[in-house]
């Protein structure tokens, strides 16, 4: 086996197993928050695959660069949509205006 490639295995393992850890001890309130203020790393991984994407020579290279560039944009869209929402939560509501009750019917 090739020894680069073993190698970008044993970091990619050890990073699943990092971020799991990492993710498991937060509270449940607190990951609306963190995706929300995650967005900027998103994008730097969608700008990561579009980088290996444009170095693409193979049939199997162009579709795997495809997938990661669709997963990263939809991470990216999908966090300022969740962004959005949060937000929303802390916005004043409208309040509506009292009907006027008038006596010139009676």
């Amino acid at each position: 086996m090739n020894p680069e490639l073993l190698s970008a295995l044993a970091i990619f393992t050890l990073a699943i197993l990092v971020g799991f850890e990492v993710i498991s001890k937060v509270p449940a309130t607190l990951h609306t928050p963190l995706m929300s203020g995650a967005n900027s790393i998103h994008g730097i991984v969608l700008v990561g695959a579009m980088l290996i994407a444009a170095e693409a020579d193979h049939p199997l290279s162009y579709a795997l660069a495809f997938v990661a560039v669709v997963f990263g944009a939809a991470n990216v869209v999908g966090g300022y949509v969740v962004t959005d929402r949060m937000l929303q939560m802390f916005r004043k509501k409208p309040v509506a205006p009292k009907a006027a009750t008038s006596s010139e019917g009676e």
